[in-house]
């Protein structure tokens, strides 16, 4: 089956009136703002960045030690940057998919595994013990066939998988249509232990409990530079400086304040809509009693899933670069992206076709050319950084901040022994050759998903040189 790219009349009318922001922060339960920075401080650990990464930094190094002092500032709000932005899955791996860490670490895949399903046993542990209310739940995901290239795909991650002792299940075209009642479906590859959440209340759960610890915590605080002190480093928030022993940076695709991190990430937007809540009998047109999260196959993929009050939240296709690392609000809204977003739901779902949609927004994802996060030190190591999640960072940005904490506090650990945290990847090109050689690659990607999967000479050369982009 072919996506169409051009939206239909229905699908534009299905997105009329909805409303240009995010579902997870349209939300009664949303808490009231902390404090914005207004005085100097002086701390033994400072983190920029109110995202899963900063808040899981600041928690656990509070954990590790109650002693020591931390302060958390965040720019805007906690959850309105890609943390409340994504669709809510939490993925075990740690390396965006089986077939990427096997494709870059086969050396260290099954200790990458373990690590993953270890991370997600431990956050969903501690989901519970702070008592954060965040709809976590292991529902399973379900990875679609939508094109017959893509059935033997899923067959051979299936096989790669058994190898390593992951527990997937191949389903046929007649079992998952049985399952999920969609016609564009050939077959599917189930895993049992992703996990689904509401991501901003999470992230306000996860807020709260750090001020509970002892967390300093500023919101409304952006940090406009940040300086080597000697035994200090000075970030500079407007009129105010913290002096911090060490500094967790967690900005995400926001704008970086290492130059390390230009070279190496650059924003890509992709777009979301929710539906308005599905009525009982529109559930039963479609099935889904598992209420699973689901993507279907493609370079160019969709994800999807059910929210607690019975919508559904689409996402994904769209992978837009904006010359020169182009990132702000301008780009959160596109028209055009929201009802080709509508025209492939109703493809997936002709049944749903008199659905309307609530909200759509779109987000900033942080993407580097090997689709998973690193790491890095500045400031004679006292400044540790971590970006690059493409997109599946909701999971995998625990373990990334018990890596930052491992960094700083010079502990040499199993996570850091890896050559996934020793190693970064390569640099995207500096303009324009980074907007020409993005601008190559999606067109060769939509391209391949058309023709049975073929990758043309560009995908094949960036293959070779470990190079890639993704949403």
């Amino acid at each position: 089956m072919q996506f169409i790219d051009q939206p239909t009349h229905a699908a534009c009318e299905a997105v009329r009136s909805l409303n240009p922001r995010p579902f997870w922060l349209d939300d009664p339960l949303r808490p009231d703002p902390f404090p914005r920075v207004d005085h100097p401080l002086d701390c033994d650990l400072l983190v920029i960045g109110g995202g899963f990464s900063g808040l899981w930094s600041a928690l656990l190094a509070k954990e590790q030690d109650p002693s020591r002092s931390v302060v958390l500032v965040e720019a805007g709000r906690i959850a309105e940057g890609a943390t409340g932005r994504n669709g809510g899955f939490v993925s075990h791996s740690l390396t965006h998919g089986l077939g990427n860490g096997i494709s870059r670490w086969p050396g260290e895949i099954g200790t990458l595994v373990r690590l993953g399903y270890r991370n997600l046993d431990e956050l969903g542990k501690a989901i519970a013990e702070q008592g954060i209310d965040c709809g976590f739940r292991r529902a399973g995901d379900l990875t679609v066939a939508v094109a017959e290239h893509q059935v033997q795909d899923l067959i051979q991650g299936a096989r790669a998988a058994g190898d390593l002792g992951v527990p997937l299940g191949l389903m046929d075209s007649e079992q998952i249509q049985g399952a999920v009642h969609s016609p564009t479906y050939l077959a599917a590859l189930s895993d049992p232990e992703v996990a689904l959440v509401n991501p901003a209340r999470l992230a306000w759960g996860l807020g709260r409990a750090s001020a509970e610890a002892g967390v300093v915590v500023h919101e409304s605080s952006s940090v406009r530079a940040l300086h080597d002190a000697g035994d200090r480093v000075e970030a500079v928030i407007d009129d105010v400086t913290v002096r911090a022993r060490r500094v967790v940076l967690a900005t995400n695709a926001y704008p970086p304040l290492i130059a390390d991190i230009r070279r190496r990430v650059v924003p890509v937007y992709d777009y979301v809509l929710v539906t308005e809540p599905l009525s009982q009998e529109q559930w039963r047109s479609v099935g889904w009693e598992g209420r699973e999260g689901i993507s279907d196959a493609g370079n160019q993929f969709h994800y999807y899933r059910p929210t607690d009050d019975g919508r559904i939240l689409w996402g994904g296709y769209d992978a837009v670069y904006h010359r020169g690392n182009g990132f702000g609000p301008q780009f959160e809204v596109d028209a055009h992206a929201f009802a080709r977003l509508a025209t492939h739901f109703h493809q997936t779902f002709p049944q749903l076709q008199e659905v309307a949609f609530t909200h759509g927004w779109g987000g900033a994802i942080d993407t580097c050319s090997r689709f998973s996060p690193f790491w890095g030190q500045a400031h004679g190591r006292k400044t540790a950084y971590v970006a690059g999640y493409t997109g599946l960072g909701v999971g995998s940005s625990r373990f990334g901040a018990q890596v930052l904490l491992d960094l700083l506090d010079g502990r040499t650990t199993e996570r850091t022994e890896l050559q996934m945290v020793r190693t970064k990847p390569i640099p995207f090109p500096p303009e324009p050759l980074r907007s020409i050689g993005i601008g190559w690659t999606v067109g060769s990607l939509r391209a391949a998903d058309r023709h049975a999967g073929r990758r043309n000479l560009w995908l094949r050369a960036l293959d070779r040189l470990g190079l890639g982009f993704d949403s």
